[in-house]
């Protein structure tokens, strides 16, 4: 055969929604076999969704994978597309994360993943048995290798599978979204490419799942390197390609390439999905956040709007006696422009009745951090009541410069179910904001225009829990504080190295107190999506109780 077509399912599975990702797969699949496909592939343990963490550990999650794929197998007797799809796969003993081919009518083949990551986000050691050597697949007489994910970030599984005979190798990934990441993977291909003299599909999946998003952005590399198909990120999509047999080997007809992403938009992409799938795939009906004038909140409220569409978003403005005039005209603006859900309820009276109570405790005791906390905790009851009277899920709004440094107080502005900003810093904060003032984002259900005033933007930021509070009296200038951070935490700098970068010596000691410090809080706050490579809680794991600083002779 000199023709060959492969459709790809850059698809969306709903983690252990077993009987869902089948009916999907074989509509799919449906597709494929009327656009006139020999193959469609599947991305990563698409039956059960990646990554399963400890689920898949379960017998009868494995049991109802297998049943899912045997009927999906029988599926291919009516001579339509042969099927490469990822499952769990319990194997004399072991159990494996597995990619199966199927066939007229049965499971014709089977490949395990290798090389299991044990880094970052994965874990993958603790549930999955190391895979054998690879064999390719005779599918429809082309020798297909199929590396899994990981497989292909060293070049040791490609050599295997081009000494044993491929001629294309399929990739099916399970790869998370990290800010610039894309151009990572693209020369990761082209390099495997070269190396072993044969074209590569790099299918991966998308969607939210818990912390983690998928962008998708599958693509093609021929053998010589050249990018013969690249879909687009952050939507499904059934992507039929034509192979040509040449003198050369297999090549994949040129078909669109949609242009790379900028960072900022990508990042706004993957709060977007991040957001949309969190709240959907769990039944929630909405989201409920504070509103409070201030950047964090306004893009928050932006996000979920344009994720979730405007009436399912319910912006609460909770004043006290400190929230300026312009936080109000702001926050009422905000909510206009995005065409969203808007109420005001006071808190003042609730902070005198606190004061009160506690009137006698206190005696003696100057006002301090405490009452400015009281008000923020009273803020986080009063949107968990609104939560639990009508459904929709309270939507946290602090930034990782905040969540970084303790600037957040537990059980107040830390409450809620989820928190689109969670690893997002200030300065990207400000960026993002612009960027969506001046853009709409694809697959948008809010407005087209501008979603908040520019004086959101331009004015200090202040948490307004005392007269004329500004958040650079607590904490260092953002930028300042955030290129100090992203030292400490992204690049796990000394603090030598950090100094050496041109930052003050007393300056990074204090922020790398604070850093260590507000663990216990981090470990308390609600999941958020992962956009930088080392996320709280997913990828930076400190002890609470640590006595270690590397600053400690200045």
């Amino acid at each position: 055969m000199d023709r060959f077509r492969i459709a790809l399912a850059q698809a969306n599975p709903l983690m252990g929604d077993i009987a869902g990702n089948l009916r999907k797969a074989r509509a799919m699949r449906g597709d494929a076999a009327k656009a006139g496909a020999d193959l469609i592939l599947f991305p990563e343990l698409y039956i059960v969704g990646y990554p399963p963490e400890d689920l898949v550990l379960k017998p009868a999650l494995q049991e109802d994978a297998r049943e899912a794929i045997e009927a999906l197998a029988k599926d291919t007797a009516d001579g339509g597309p042969a099927v490469l799809i990822g499952a769990p796969w319990e194997d004399e003993g072991k159990l494996y994360n597995a990619c199966l081919y199927l066939d007229e009518g049965r499971i014709a083949a089977r490949t395990y993943k290798r090389d299991l990551p044990n880094y970052g986000v994965f874990d993958e050691k603790r549930v999955f048995a190391i895979g054998p050597a690879p064999q390719p697949f005779e599918i429809r007489g082309t020798r297909i290798g199929v590396p899994v994910c990981e497989d292909i970030w060293t070049p040791d599984v490609i050599a295997c599978l081009r000494d044993k005979g491929s001629e294309i190798l399929l990739v099916p990934n399970g790869s998370p979204f990290e800010a610039c990441k894309e151009n990572l993977r693209l020369k990761l291909i082209r390099e495997r490419a070269s190396e072993s003299g044969l074209p590569l599909v790099y299918l991966n999946q998308i969607g939210g799942q818990d912390e983690l998003v998928f962008d998708g952005a599958s693509f093609i590399c021929n053998a010589d390197g050249s990018l013969a198909n690249a879909l687009q990120p952050w939507e499904e999509a059934l992507v039929l390609t034509e192979w040509s047999r040449t003198a050369k080997g297999w090549v994949c007809t040129k078909g669109p390439c949609v242009e790379e992403e900028d960072r900022i938009s990508s990042i706004y992409h993957a709060m977007m999905l991040g957001l949309r799938d969190y709240v959907n795939k769990n039944r929630f009906p909405g989201v409920v956040l504070g509103l409070s004038g201030g950047i964090d909140s306004a893009l928050s409220a932006a996000v979920a709007v344009d994720a979730l569409g405007p009436d399912r978003v319910r912006c609460v403005m909770l004043p006290s006696k400190y929230t300026s005039r312009e936080s109000l005209e702001d926050a009422a603006e905000i909510a206009r422009l995005l065409g969203c859900k808007y109420e005001t309820v006071p808190i003042e009276s609730a902070v005198e009745t606190f004061s009160h109570a506690l009137r006698d405790t206190f005696v003696g005791r100057a006002v301090d951090t405490t009452e400015e906390n009281i008000q923020s905790r009273i803020r986080g009851v009063i949107l968990m009541a609104i939560s639990n009277k009508f459904g929709p899920m309270v939507l946290t709004t602090g930034n990782k410069s905040e969540m970084s440094v303790g600037y957040a107080t537990l059980y107040g502005d830390m409450c809620g179910g989820f928190n689109v900003l969670k690893d997002v810093y200030k300065t990207d904060v400000f960026s993002l904001s612009r960027w969506r003032n001046e853009n709409a984002p694809r697959n948008a259900l809010g407005p087209n225009g501008r979603v908040m005033p520019n004086n959101v933007i331009t004015r200090p930021p202040s948490a307004e829990l005392r007269a004329d509070q500004k958040d650079e009296d607590s904490l260092p200038p953002y930028e300042i504080l955030d290129g100090i951070l992203e030292s400490l935490v992204e690049e796990e700098m000394s603090f030598e190295q950090v100094c050496a970068k041109g930052y003050d010596g007393a300056t990074v000691k204090r922020v790398e107190q604070l850093l260590y410090t507000s663990e216990y809080k981090r470990r308390q706050a609600p999941p958020g999506v992962k956009i930088t490579r080392r996320s709280f809680g997913r990828d930076r794991r400190y002890p609470i109780t640590n006595a270690f600083r590397d600053a400690r002779d200045i």
